[in-house]
């Protein structure tokens, strides 16, 4: 039987930006950044609160990387490396090492790097991720 594991992530609203954090089992695996609250309207919202499968995506131009699938009236939702919600993300989620501000952060490739490793380890042993976002 698989086994699920579940990530949580706790979000900050902000006019600017919304920050969060994700732990898994009370330890911090990075902090994110995504847009603003906008009633999940696409590419100009974050996505709505709510428990998402993680699964593995394959892209011509990003390489491999972590898709959130299932969430309603949206598509090709991802979580990649950012810096700045507002210029380089349309709706997907970015995890950062640091948190600079609404929506703004730094060393993104490196928390991204580590979400990841956790991540993958969990699909190469054949287990299912859950993304818990409130």
């Amino acid at each position: 039987m698989k086994n699920r594991h579940v990530l949580k992530l706790q979000r900050k609203y902000g006019a600017q930006g919304t920050n969060g954090t994700i732990t898994y089992n009370g330890d911090e695996i990075c902090h994110t950044i995504e847009l603003p609250d906008r009633n999940n309207i696409p590419r100009i919202s974050c996505i709505p609160i709510g428990q998402y499968k993680l699964e593995k995506r394959r892209y011509t131009k990003h390489g491999e990387q972590i898709g959130i699938p299932q969430v309603l009236g949206r598509e090709a939702i991802l979580i990649h490396a950012a810096n700045d919600a507002q210029r380089e993300l349309l709706g997907c989620i970015a995890p950062v090492t640091t948190l600079t501000g609404e929506g703004m952060g730094n060393a993104s490739g490196k928390a991204l790097a580590k979400l990841k490793a956790l991540v993958y380890a969990f699909w190469d042993m054949g287990d299912e991720v859950v993304l818990h976002i409130r």
